[in-house]
């Protein structure tokens, strides 16, 4: 099954020590996609941030090397956006920690995964 990796989720191997491709092969997830508008936040995030949030990005861009990218664009360049756009388009799950971003997925009917406990992966159906 296919998922789409949001920004933040990306950051959790280096900001929580979850191997989340690992945890997601667990789910069910073998093909993760990664929206280029995250790969440009991560970009931005790994430039101008500071501190520990600049090292996750960092790890988390080598980590979409293990990732399908595919270009997509949401409404005036919100990513939230396009991956909800993505995400119902490819009728495919999208693993997050956004808290408005899992709320606006599950009303457009998309499964979403998480991180629980700051240790595994759970997903709302």
């Amino acid at each position: 099954m296919k998922i789409i990796l949001d920004t933040n989720a990306l950051m959790v191997p280096a900001e929580f020590g979850v191997d989340i491709f690992s945890e997601l092969s667990k789910l069910g997830f073998d093909e993760w996609i990664v929206p280029s508008g995250v790969a440009r936040e991560l970009e931005g995030i790994a430039s101008r941030g500071r501190g520990k949030g600049r090292s996750a990005a960092r790890v988390a861009l080598a980590l979409t090397d293990r990732c399908q990218m595919i270009e997509a664009e949401g409404a005036a360049g919100n990513v939230d956006d396009s991956i909800l756009e993505l995400a119902v388009e490819m009728k495919v799950a999208v693993f997050t920690n956004d808290a408005e971003l899992k709320g606006r997925l599950q009303e457009g009917g998309v499964k979403v995964v998480y991180l629980r406990q700051r240790s595994y992966l759970a997903s709302i159906p």
